[in-house]
């Protein structure tokens, strides 16, 4: 039999197709957090209430976390590439929409096809790297994907501010325009155009995921709007998340029966470390999501600073973590996940303590800073290694639908983040500020941060007992680290996959 023809595929370096790759994505993720800070420019601009405003970030949320499963999946059958870049173009698109944009209404319907944007995106970047990279050199891959995925978290507060502050609220969605278009034609050009598979599209799967996890997403992220009671007439916020639960039970188990081809296969929760690493990025998610806003709102409510300065209290995070994720990476290729996993992970609950004992009213900078930077080497540790021992050994042909899995898993694990922490610091706050009653904390700084001075103490420690909620979710993560098997490696060498599928097609 002659041998397959090499292509060029699979003699290029998949190094410049995930540079190319990671430009969209950082700029994806820093949108889930930048317009938090624009919140109160967009209040005034458009002479919107709260409850209205929220819904710039919900919807966004929304439609990023629910067709991600779909989305991962369409990326195995069309080809990752193709819808990358579909993604990739709905997105840029969407934020020259959002900046222009006249009314609120309109600026919700823009970030919703934002949203969906960015769910087209996110599972294709790590489908990209666990079909071109060789299982041996995956570790350094993923940790630069995780290291975007720490970094682009901590830098939206930051450059939120900054835009806001320099040239108008609108400037946070202009921005994404000239990085998009250099994103768009470094991924045409750089991104190999790997094989695809003539899959079935499982219709009744995407339907019941779809609904399923809009009803459990939107029950979880609006409960604390609704105060966890009635939405409107008959439906409460518990009965559109076990409605939610429900329906997504019952795509479980068509998933089990259906002989075709299932959207989600349930083959690959038979990998024990792709399984424990589902569990492990949900906790992360929480955890990333949950720390910022506490800290964040102690920042600026009690010790009074912009929402710039506020933001750079987290730049040692975010350095430490870009220094030592590409140095992590190369350990991840040849050390066992669950050291590097779990030195991250325990650094983050550890840090989580540590910051919640020490926010105060008074306490200077540099004792912030200490434990904020140890922050930053839980990020630099925990997110390759647990990346790339969840994709490690993903079958080919189910990287999309991996793919697809594991970003659902962080972001819902997000979207249980930011409804616990609203709700612990509210009820905090109700024990540590007396006569607060159910205000909410960012309503108690919504006058500028000017916190009566008897109450500055109080709001403190209420922020600072907060942090302890997502440092107790990660113990669970760090559980499922430290039970990792060691992972099947391959040879030095071995054959990429994107050359040993002469029968497919290529996108």
């Amino acid at each position: 039999m002659a041998a397959p023809a090499v292509t060029d595929a699979e003699t290029r370096s998949p190094w410049p197709a995930l540079w190319a790759l990671v430009i969209g994505f950082f700029m994806i993720l820093v949108d889930t957090t930048i317009v938090t800070v624009a919140m109160p420019a967009i209040m005034e601009s458009f002479d919107a209430d709260v409850s209205t405003v929220v819904w710039v970030t919900s919807a966004y949320l929304l439609a990023y976390a629910v067709p991600l499963l779909v989305t991962g999946r369409l990326g195995d059958r069309v080809g990752p590439k193709r819808v990358y870049l579909t993604g990739l173009a709905l997105f840029t698109a969407a934020s020259l929409w959002c900046g222009l944009t006249g009314t609120i209404e309109m600026l919700i319907a823009a970030r919703v096809v934002q949203g969906l944007g960015a769910s087209m995106m996110t599972p294709q970047t790590m489908s990209v790297i666990t079909r071109t990279f060789p299982a041996d050199q995956r570790g350094r891959a993923m940790s630069l994907w995780g290291a975007v995925s720490g970094v682009a978290m901590l830098v939206g507060p930051i450059a939120g501010g900054l835009l806001v502050d320099g040239l108008g609220w609108e400037w946070i969605f202009f921005v994404n325009v000239p990085v998009g278009i250099v994103g768009f034609v470094l991924a045409m050009r750089l991104v190999p155009a790997l094989p695809t598979l003539s899959h079935r599209f499982d219709l009744l799967g995407v339907a019941l995921s779809a609904v399923g996890m809009f009803l459990l997403v939107f029950g979880i992220q609006e409960g604390e709007t609704y105060e966890w009671g009635t939405i409107t007439g008959f439906v409460t916020v518990w009965g559109l998340i076990a409605t939610g639960v429900v329906v997504l039970g019952i795509f479980v188990v068509w998933q089990r029966v259906n002989r075709a081809e299932p959207l989600v296969p349930l083959s690959l929760f038979r990998d024990r470390n792709f399984s424990l690493s589902a569990v492990a990025i949900a906790t992360i998610g929480f955890g990333i999501t949950a720390m910022s806003f506490p800290v964040m709102l102690w920042a600026q409510v009690a010790r009074g600073y912009t929402p710039t300065q506020a933001g750079m209290l987290l730049i040692p995070m975010a350095v430490l973590a870009s220094v030592l994720a590409p140095w992590v990476g190369g350990l991840a290729d040849r050390m066992h996940p669950r050291i590097l996993s779990g030195i991250g992970i325990g650094s983050f609950i550890v840090a989580l303590v540590w910051l919640g004992m020490t926010l105060s009213a008074d306490v200077p900078v540099w004792q912030i800073l200490l434990p904020i930077s140890l922050l930053g080497v839980a990020n630099g540790f925990m997110w390759g290694p647990t990346t790339s021992t969840a994709t490690r050994n993903l079958p080919m042909d189910k990287a999309g639908a991996g793919s697809g899995i594991y970003n659902t898993m962080r972001q819902v694990g997000a979207v249980f983040g930011s409804a616990a922490i609203a709700a612990i610091m509210t009820a905090r706050l109700a024990v540590e500020v007396p006569g607060s009653g159910d205000v909410s904390p960012a309503e108690m700084g919504s006058a500028g941060g000017s916190l009566p001075a008897q109450a500055v103490e109080g709001f403190s420690s209420a922020m600072g007992q907060s942090l302890l909620l997502p440092a107790a979710v990660l113990v669970i993560g760090l559980v499922a680290v430290l039970c990792y098997a060691r992972p099947t490696q391959l040879r030095p060498g071995r054959r990429r996959e994107v050359a040993t599928a002469p029968a497919a097609a290529a996108d």
